[in-house]
């Protein structure tokens, strides 16, 4: 007997089939196929042959694979009893429940007393599927690794794109060739962490940004995750996601995964993209209130590190409120006796030395100033220098002769008493003062992998959230080490990386944008000189480079010069002009000839209008500026583009290209395909293009 079953979105078709009750597999991944499909057949026709050298059956690649159906590859589960004996289940139909959208099929061992469950839900509007697995049993078992739904990859992809990077260098994409064996990520920080975003791409052959088949998944998990694509001897592919191998610490009588997030594009990886984006954007994350526009941010970080002074901080609010800012975040140096990194991590309280009256006048001059108040926390961690470890050093998590990080431990956040501790402390604070935004830092990795640890943050913010609903969150770790669809069910915004550097954030920016929207997505205006690159650079290249996010600034507002200030001024206005339409656009990655231009097009979801980023990020090898073709466009529609930074035109461009001298009317055919003469920049310089249907 087969069973069948499929599930659609308007782009995609996931078809899964089962013989003789075993677990069922998936059949087939990619775009839609007929409504009236025969998908028996389907099954019977991809089963592939059998030669000299295998056994006389191909073990099912399942959605979770079975080392007792002798399968050839690295299995969807590896499960023991609580003394360590190892056990091999071979799981047999149950059940399956359908609704539109949704599916859930159930598989048990009734010798081993277990039971396996996998969720499937698509999302229309995003083309996005989403699974989850779990297994239960009637006594506590040892989990070392359980699998998301396991999911065939491509045969015709010859490599696929991960995710590597460091703090102040995030989101390196890292592309491997297909081959037989494992190419395998086995993140062991605790976190989502830099180097390890649990992202995976799998272009098939000739895709590029803009056309082509491909395939993308998302691991939605905080506590660091596990990655396996391998190709088996029978040429077969499977991709495997999960919390990282032995981060379940404790026996347990049931085991869950994360949701991965699954999407295939026609229309090269942009479409993926976009999934993506919109998925995270207008199902995922929960705003505290959606029609709000997202806010010109300020942070003064940079500007004043420990150093709090109250006069002081007046007058830098007063002139980034000028410069245009509505929110005014306070960093790290607030509380306890914090004034450097070596202590008070856990005493949540308000530095009297540097606030005699609390924070309520300062808070008072902001709002006075038009802005809206945030403060940094960093609650999972604590100095051992301070009130918190010295009453309890048993909260610490991991042994008393682990290395420190930053100068910092992290406490136990499986500790019922210790979240408590938390919140009340955090609570306080917010609860205290006219607080509508927390920066969430997380500036150390685990002493090690503990899938405990993750659930505890989730409780805690999620008790928090439910406690101050309009306080919206952000989700920091020393920059991007905690980005990922779990923590943004729970968060409004990320700090994509300690970096202001404006020529490695856009780089960073580019590659993010493979998940992230905009409206997620902080990109702050730093100083002048770079404090984490030593680079100066313009401030015009800073302004736009910021602008082509969630706008902020990160520096001494008071070190502008007029020039600077006025520029910043036009900037940030042109932003908030458009930041409604520009929230819910597409960001679409641009292909291009020249490697030294990172380029993109953020396109409004009615396709009415565009704005395209184009950004010279150094000296290209040839002397004139090739053609950057644009993407999405209606071919037959007409469109009105225009330089929206013309003035930044300097004396080397000596040439006549329409874009220069003013306005133009194109087809979006001509726009794709022949596409837009820019003039000729400098290094470390950004093309604003702005574009209307007609």
């Amino acid at each position: 007997m087969t069973r069948t079953w499929r599930l659609d979105t308007p782009r995609q078709t996931l078809v899964l089939g089962a013989r003789s009750d075993r677990l069922a597999e998936v059949i087939y991944w990619g775009a839609n196929l007929p409504e009236n499909e025969d998908l028996a057949v389907l099954v019977s026709a991809c089963e592939l042959d059998v030669t000299g050298g295998m056994i006389d059956r191909n073990p099912d690649l399942s959605i979770c694979p079975e080392t007792s159906r002798t399968f050839p590859g690295q299995p969807g589960m590896e499960i023991a009893e609580a003394d360590g004996t190892p056990l091999a289940p071979a799981f047999r139909f149950v059940s399956a429940e359908e609704a539109p959208g949704r599916l859930t099929l159930s598989y048990a061992d009734a010798a081993l007393g277990l039971r396996y469950s996998a969720q499937f839900e698509t999302t229309a509007d995003s083309d996005m599927i989403a699974a989850r697995a779990a297994v239960e049993a009637d006594r506590p078992l040892r989990l070392n690794w359980l699998a998301a739904p396991v999911l065939p990859a491509p045969q015709n992809a010859t490599e696929m794109i991960d995710f590597a990077g460091r703090w102040i260098g995030e989101f390196r994409p890292v592309r491997t060739p297909w081959d037989a064996g494992i190419r395998m990520r086995d993140n062991r920080t605790g976190r989502t962490d830099h180097a390890h975003f649990p992202g995976l791409i799998l272009p098939c052959r000739g895709a590029t940004n803009t056309r082509g088949a491909a395939y993308a998944l998302h691991y939605g998990w905080s506590g660091g995750h596990r990655m396996l694509a391998e190709e088996l001897p029978d040429g077969r592919r499977q991709v495997q996601f999960g919390h990282a191998a032995h981060s379940e610490l404790a026996p347990a009588s049931r085991f869950e995964t994360a949701t991965l997030y699954a999407t295939f594009s026609d229309t090269g990886l942009n479409g993926c993209a976009t999934s993506f984006q919109r998925h995270l954007r207008d199902h995922l994350v929960t705003w505290p209130h959606p029609d709000r526009p997202r806010p010109v941010h300020y942070n003064c970080w940079e500007a004043i590190y420990f150093d709090h002074d109250i006069p002081t901080l007046r007058q830098i609010a007063d002139r980034a409120a000028a410069l245009g800012a509505e929110r005014f975040v306070l960093d790290d140096g607030w509380f306890g006796l914090r004034d450097d990194d070596t202590s008070s991590l856990g005493d949540w309280d308000i530095d009297p030395r540097k606030y005699p009256e609390g924070l309520g006048a300062l808070i008072d001059h902001i709002h006075g100033l038009g802005m809206t108040f945030g403060i940094w926390f960093e609650p999972e961690m604590v100095n051992e220098d301070s009130d918190l470890f010295r009453a309890h050093p048993d909260w610490r998590l991991g042994p008393a002769d682990q290395i420190p990080g930053r100068q910092q431990m992290v406490l136990d956040m499986a500790r019922a008493d210790v979240r408590d501790h938390l919140f009340g402390k955090i609570s306080a604070v917010l609860g205290g003062c006219a607080i509508d935004y927390v920066k969430w830092d997380h500036n150390r990795v685990l002493p090690a992998p503990d899938g405990a640890q993750a659930r505890g943050f989730y409780a805690l913010l999620d008790r928090l959230r439910a406690a101050h609903p309009d306080v919206e969150f952000e989700s920091c770790s020393s920059g991007g080490g905690r980005i990922d669809f779990g923590v943004m069910r729970r968060a409004q915004r990320v700090w994509l990386s300690d970096s202001n550097d404006a020529l490695e954030r856009m780089r960073i920016q580019h590659e993010a944008a493979l998940f992230l929207p905009l409206a997620v997505t902080g990109s702050h205006v730093g100083p002048r000189h770079c404090h984490t690159s030593g680079r100066n650079l313009d401030i015009r290249c800073r302004a736009w480079v910021a602008a082509q996010r969630h706008m902020g600034f990160e520096m001494d507002p008071r070190e502008l010069s007029e020039e600077e200030a006025a520029v910043l001024k036009q900037v940030t206005s042109w932003w908030k002009a458009n930041r409604d339409w520009m929230r819910g656009a597409d960001i679409l990655r641009l292909d291009h000839a020249d490697p030294t231009l990172i380029a993109e097009e953020q396109l409004a979801r009615d396709g009415s209008r565009f704005v395209v980023f184009a950004g010279r990020a150094a000296s290209p090898a040839q002397i004139a500026p090739r053609p950057l073709q644009l993407t999405g466009l209606e071919p037959a529609a007409r469109y009105r583009v225009d330089l929206a930074n013309r003035a930044e035109v300097v004396g080397l461009s000596r040439g006549t290209p329409a874009l220069k001298a003013g306005p133009l009317e194109m087809s979006g055919a001509a726009l794709m395909q022949a596409g837009l003469a820019l003039p000729w920049s400098f290094p470390e310089t950004i093309w604003v293009i702005e574009g209307r249907r007609l």
